[in-house]
């Protein structure tokens, strides 16, 4: 009699195994049907510009499927050629500042770094906290004074508001990530340097930045996506049609008293969505390596 109720109340090691894997899959099932869900939700509205860009202008706020009931490919060709210049001119011109403004951004913010990481001097921690404090500093701050410099350097209507300051090491935030990649490599590569003759030049070149890769690569696809994607800071030193940029020839799409180009003006977005991507899938396995190393998790 005993040993029938310790049958019945003991539960079996075998079914209470799979009872615990079925758990598991209804768990797992669960967080990745969330998971599609919310992934969905936030490529909803790329996903709705790339079906706007086959769309006809006047059925795209009027149709809202994903899937259009006409194709319309026009709008690549009608918004390739609809502005003053074919639409690879402003690709061009936005791949002069870019490329410029990631060369400045890593040879500046590198030796920023550098002399913040290894260099002993007066006023440093004074300094680094000044840098610091810049990341607070919303663009609307410092607009009008720069606005004012460079037009005394009669700068206005050039590229250079846009690109000299990234030489000058302005961009704090990649002062302060490579800074805490650079505490992280051992200063021991730095003194065995010091022993066989090199100088603080030639250990930074020599040494420093082959280890910063990841950090660099970090720097670069930042600058990359924020320098391509930035409208606030072009529209205002560049006024001049010849001149513009993805984003401010972008914009000229949209007439506030007229009829705006809605198809075309997908369609070149997307155009113009096709340098990021490429670049950041790229530089994807040192992005990540750059962050999880210096420091911000």
């Amino acid at each position: 009699m005993a040993t029938d109720l310790e049958s019945i109340a003991a539960p079996d090691p075998a079914a209470l195994a799979a009872r615990r894997r079925r758990d598991g899959r209804k768990r797992r099932l669960l967080k990745h049907a969330a998971l599609i869900v919310f992934g969905f939700a936030m490529l909803y509205p790329l996903l709705w510009m790339v079906s706007s860009s086959f769309k006809p202008s006047d059925l795209i706020f009027r149709d809202a499927s994903l899937i259009p009931t006409e194709f319309d490919f026009s709008n690549y060709t009608e918004g390739w050629t609809a502005l003053a210049r074919p639409f690879h001119h402003y690709l061009i011109n936005s791949a002069i500042i870019v490329f410029f403004s990631v060369v400045g951004n890593l040879l500046s913010c590198a030796l920023a770094a550098y002399a913040f990481a290894r260099l002993q001097f007066r006023g440093k921690r004074l300094f680094f906290a000044a840098m610091l404090g810049t990341i607070m500093l919303p663009i609307h701050v410092v607009i009008v004074p720069q606005y004012i410099l460079f037009s005394e350097l009669d700068w206005i209507n050039t590229y250079y508001p846009l690109i000299v300051p990234k030489f000058l090491a302005t961009d704090a935030f990649f002062i302060f990530l490579m800074v805490q990649f650079i505490r992280g490599l051992p200063r021991e590569l730095d003194d065995a340097a010091r022993i066989d003759g090199c100088g603080h030049f030639r250990i930074f070149w020599r040494i420093i930045m082959p280890l910063c890769l990841p950090a660099l690569a970090t720097t670069a696809i930042f600058t990359f996506i924020s320098v391509w994607n930035d409208f606030y800071s072009q529209l205002i030193f560049v006024t001049d049609p010849d001149l513009y940029t993805v984003p401010v020839a972008l914009r000229t799409f949209v007439d506030s008293q007229g009829e705006s180009a809605w198809g075309p003006l997908f369609a070149m977005s997307l155009v113009a969505l096709g340098p990021i991507f490429g670049f950041f899938l790229a530089g994807q396995r040192y992005l990540m390596r750059g962050i999880a190393t210096t420091g911000i998790k």
